[in-house]
């Protein structure tokens, strides 16, 4: 659960650079959105790889 508790709270913290760059077309929170959209997308492929693990062990 701790990996989840990683993932949504990655989401979280970008919900504000999102409004900002889709409300007020605030180019640098779109970059913010982009480096944390990969960030999300690096823990994810982790979580899937550790749940892949730990199932195949098991």
């Amino acid at each position: 659960m701790k990996r989840f508790d990683e993932l949504r709270d990655l989401v979280m913290s970008l919900e504000g650079d999102f409004q900002k760059f889709y409300d007020k077309k605030n180019q640098a929170a779109g970059t913010r959105v982009r480096k944390g959209m990969q960030e999300l997308k690096n823990l994810s492929q982790t979580i899937r790889v550790e749940v892949q693990d730990i199932k195949n062990k098991g």
